[in-house]
Parts: structure tokens; sequence; C-alpha cells
């Protein structure tokens, strides 16, 4: 028996119930097509604008990573070239300001982490004038080595004005090599000879 004979033996209620459901069947056909599309446009949209937006944060994270590698790189450079000896040093600064050290005590060092040790040197000033303390502070900041000042007590003298007595903690900070930056040294000549 074919389709159509067997539509023919339907009853015309039970005909009008399936034209019905055929015509319910092809408008969700036909409304679902499009809604199926919006849909799909829609999650490609969400996810381009995803990776838009991911594209733009590795763009910024790459000019955020290029500013520490330069910080990094200014900080290493700082730390490359060693700490002088602070009790020569302070007493440059304090000579070049007028100002006599009266007692000076290198602490023993201690160490920071696995790479970076503290000298540290303790010096006593008498009668120092206020102008000519900043100065030599400034002179032992601005110095261009990993310094500073870790201790400072100023103390004023009865009866004298701009005068003071002065305890002065200045610490060097030294980086040890990286083993591992010695073992790029002693490959790159090899590495350089081999090279046409």
């Amino acid at each position: 028996m074919t389709l159509s004979e067997r539509l023919e033996k339907l009853e015309p209620r039970e005909r009008r119930l399936l034209s019905v459901l055929a015509g319910l069947v092809a408008f969700l056909l036909v409304l679902a097509v499009p809604v199926w599309a919006y849909s799909s446009v829609r999650t490609a949209k969400i996810e381009n604008d995803e990776i838009r937006d991911l594209i733009s944060d590795i763009y910024k994270a790459r000019l955020s990573v290029g500013e520490r590698k330069a910080k990094q790189d200014a900080l290493l450079a700082r730390y490359g070239k060693p700490a002088p000896q602070l009790a020569g040093f302070i007493e440059e600064a304090a000579k070049a300001n007028g100002i006599t050290i009266a007692d000076s005590q290198d602490k023993p060092e201690a160490p920071h982490g696995k790479r970076y040790t503290e000298r540290l040197t303790v010096v006593k000033l008498h009668k120092v004038g206020m102008l000519a303390l900043v100065k030599m502070l400034e002179r032992i900041e601005q110095s261009g080595h990993a310094i500073s000042i870790s201790r400072l007590n100023i103390r004023p003298r009865a009866g004298e004005p701009d005068s003071y007595e002065v305890e002065l903690g200045v610490s060097a900070y030294d980086r040890k090599p990286d083993p591992k930056d010695k073992e790029k040294e002693q490959k790159d000549p090899a590495e350089g000879e081999k090279a046409p």
C-alpha cells in the first residue's frame, strides 16, 4: 500500500489533523533555520570577541613584559658593578661636604636569599650641619651603586644651632654570580668558533 492510498483511507478529521501537523512541522522548520543561523552567528561573534580580547590582552602583556624586562635589565646592570668599600666611599662623600667622620665600623656580611649579600658600615658624625648632612646623603643615594641608607639617627646638640650628632648606617648589596651565567659564557665562545 502506497502513501496516497493510506491518505485516502483516512477520515476527514484525521486528514485535517495530519495537515495541521505537517503545517506545524513546516512552520517549525522555516522558523528553526533562521533561529539556528542567528544562534550560530551570535556564538561565532561571541567567540570572535573573546579571541579579540585575548589578542588585545596579549599585546598589552607584551608591552608590560617589555617594560618589566627593561627594569630587570637596569636592576641587573646596577648590581653588575660591585659597590665600593663603604668606609672609604662614605668618607669621600663626607669630605666633599666638609664633614669629618669620628668613628667607622664595618658589620659582617649578611646573606639576602641565595643570590645577594649585604655589607653594612655604621659611621658616627659629630657637629654636623643639616645642609651638609643632606648633601652627603644625596651623594650616597645617587651614586649609581646598589647602596642604600639603612640607618639614620639624628640628635641635636644642646645649645648649638644647626649642629647634630649623627649615626649613619649605609648598606651595599652585592649580587653573587649565577652559575648558569658562567656556563653560558663558557659555551658562547665555543659556539662562536663553530659558527662559519
